[in-house]
């Protein structure tokens, strides 16, 4: 009795502990990435909302090869997913060699494209992969566990790119007495030098990633892999009993307005604090502590779910997400700022909490679809940014900073997700 109530069980260990490590990699991928749109709006002279387009690239990639990846791992095995998935990342981030050649904005949201195809690839597996691993009374906690070691890789990307990639861009170092970038009115031969020196930073970093993919791809490639419930597993009818369930159905939405949210807060907290006068190695400081807080909080949150009901938690957390996000509105500075921050504390178990309840009373063979929609879902990422950027590009709304303006559309999405928590938590209390 002792052994089903364990939250993963001994002959689960190790492909657990291996399966985590994807959680961290795809973390490191979209966090390094976050603070690139700010990078190349000013290497490539680019406004906020064609620059949110490396979003667009990278977010839209889930969106393609989700339903591919599941379609994939249903006719072979989650192993087969998860070592497509690593060659797919390590082909996009080398892409970023020819890209920077070519000086080609295009190219590199091009490479992300494929990069994400591959993090689609391990998303849609591991997830399922780690809620098979066990009972499924603790499915929702365990994945809760493994989604937190995504922070962590998440972290790493943020200290590359606070560390290694921000601080070396010499078009960042240009700004006038009032703290302003003016990197777009040096002469073009200076530009030009300096922006080929710029894309050479960020390029060697994705390089390196691509790199240690490859080191990853090779040791799951060596490892035995259990084939659970769900794994190689062909039934039809999927698509309609996962249409039919409710709780299934709304968790895709919830989860394409979290993870919109997400991304929004995180790449443009760079733009909130260039708004301030802050430059962008700084501002990815106030990242980093956002990430430290979404970490904290997000083992904080595995622990509470041994004593809250998950979908009560969900609805708490969606709420003060929204006050959060409340005060990075009205408030001008470094107050704002601070709520701005302080939102990615209550992010931090939103998408595995859904991801969790959504697929709690789906069928095991209907598991791979089931997270492919999810992870659809995404795409999220990759339609809100831009319109964000568009809404920051006003400049002023009312008489009021547009960046600040631009944050009601996280609000928006928050309230949507503490819509879900309370239905969720009303439908169980029902049964």
């Amino acid at each position: 009795m002792e052994n089903k109530t364990k939250l993963v069980e001994r002959q689960y260990l190790l492909p657990f502990i291996l399966i985590t490590t994807l959680f961290a990699l795809w973390g490191f991928a979209n966090d390094i990435t976050n603070p690139m749109v700010a990078g190349f709006q000013t290497i490539m002279e680019l406004s906020a909302a064609k620059a949110s387009l490396i979003q667009f690239a990278f977010y839209g990639g889930y969106a393609t090869m989700a339903v591919p990846a599941a379609l994939f791992i249903r006719r072979f095995s989650y192993k087969s997913g998860i070592l497509l998935g690593l060659a797919l990342y390590a082909v996009g981030a080398l892409l970023f060699i020819p890209a920077a050649a070519r000086q080609s904005f295009l190219f590199f949201c091009l490479s992300l494209y494929i990069l994400t195809f591959g993090l689609a690839f391990l998303e849609t597996t591991a997830n399922p992969f780690i809620l098979s691993l066990g009972s499924r009374k603790n499915a929702t906690r365990r994945l809760n566990l493994a989604q937190s070691f995504n922070p962590m890789g998440s972290l790493a990307g943020m200290a590359v790119a606070s560390w290694v990639v921000l601080p070396n861009l010499l078009s960042d170092k240009h700004r006038d007495a009032a703290g302003q970038l003016v990197f777009n009115t040096l002469p073009e031969a200076v530009k030009a030098q300096e922006r080929v020196h710029d894309l050479a930073v960020i390029r060697d970093a994705y390089v390196a990633l691509g790199l240690s993919v490859l080191i990853v791809l090779l040791v799951i490639a060596f490892t035995r892999m259990p084939r659970t419930a769900g794994s190689g597993v062909r039934t039809p009818g999927t698509i309609g009993r996962l249409w039919r369930n409710k709780a299934y159905r709304e968790g895709v939405l919830a989860q394409v307005f979290y993870v919109g949210a997400q991304i929004m807060v995180w790449t443009f907290i760079i733009q909130y604090a260039d708004h301030l006068g802050i430059n962008k190695a700084t501002a990815q400081k106030y990242n980093i502590m956002a990430m430290v807080l979404f970490l904290c909080f997000r083992f904080l949150a595995t622990f509470l779910m041994k004593y809250v009901n998950s979908r009560r938690l969900l609805a708490i957390f969606a709420c003060l997400a929204a006050l959060c996000t409340v005060g990075a509105i009205v408030f001008v500075g470094p107050l704002g700022l601070g709520f701005l921050v302080a939102i990615s504390a209550f992010m931090s178990l939103m998408f595995p909490t859904i991801y969790g309840i959504a697929l709690e009373d789906v069928a095991p063979e209907d598991s791979q679809l089931g997270a492919a929609f999810l992870v659809m879902a995404i795409v999220g990422g990759s339609i809100l940014p831009p319109l964000q950027g568009a809404i920051i590009d006003l400049g002023t709304v009312g008489g009021h900073p547009a960046v600040n303006v631009s944050y009601c559309l996280p609000l928006v999405c928050f309230l949507a997700v503490a819509v879900f928590g309370l239905r969720r938590l009303r439908e169980q209390r029902q049964r």
